[in-house]
């Protein structure tokens, strides 16, 4: 039998049965679930109604992750699914679906932003010192990264995050529909919100 979306087959709000009065219709069809899991990219093209295309991710490593408060996005590696409010499961299998919570490497954004703002993120408090060779800014640029100084606010917890190599994002594209992993990372009450759910999980193991 096929999958179908229909409500005929249901049960009525009274209990009794219903009684079947029509077969299954093409536009009732459903299809099962992508079940996207983290590894080598592998997109397949499915044609749906009206001829269109829907891509059905079926692996994927990488996505592309958005920093509200900065406005900057960039591409990352997912590294690991660490919470899903709807399905344990999901978290165990390794799943993304839309709204997992999910690890990705903080690099590209740690580049950035020492690129943007002239300032290393992320260092940890007793790491011995590397003397690096200082780059020649010239004045124009030099005003350019004070300027920016002067409105530039991180947060701790993003700090601390990007010590450790690993951000917290949520996927928020559907990758069993658009075959992207696309999100954006967990920033202030939502951030403190999702780590107090990690440390209750944490604590009950």
């Amino acid at each position: 039998m096929g999958i179908s979306r229909d409500s005929r087959h249901k049960r009525r709000e009274t209990g009794g049965k219903r009684k079947q009065f029509r077969k299954k219709r093409k536009f009732e069809l459903g299809r099962q679930p992508a079940n996207t899991k983290l590894g080598g990219k592998r997109v397949h093209a499915v044609r749906v109604r009206g001829g269109h295309l829907k891509f059905r991710a079926l692996r994927l490593e990488t996505g592309n992750f958005s920093w509200g408060t900065e406005v900057c996005a960039r591409k990352t590696r997912i590294l690991d699914v660490v919470y899903n409010a709807s399905n344990n499961e999901l978290v165990r299998t390794k799943t993304l679906v839309k709204g997992a919570v999910v690890l990705v490497d903080a690099t590209p954004f740690r580049q950035w932003y020492e690129a943007h703002y002239g300032v290393k993120i992320g260092v940890k408090k007793n790491a011995p010192q590397h003397e690096e060779e200082e780059v020649k800014k010239s004045d124009h640029v030099l005003r350019k990264l004070a300027n920016r100084q002067r409105t530039r606010v991180l947060d701790p917890k993003i700090d601390e995050q990007v010590t450790s190599g690993r951000l917290l994002a949520v996927i928020s594209s559907r990758p069993g529909q658009s075959g992207r992993a696309d999100g954006y990372l967990l920033e202030g009450k939502e951030l403190e919100f999702y780590q107090r759910k990690l440390a209750t999980k944490k604590s009950k193991k």
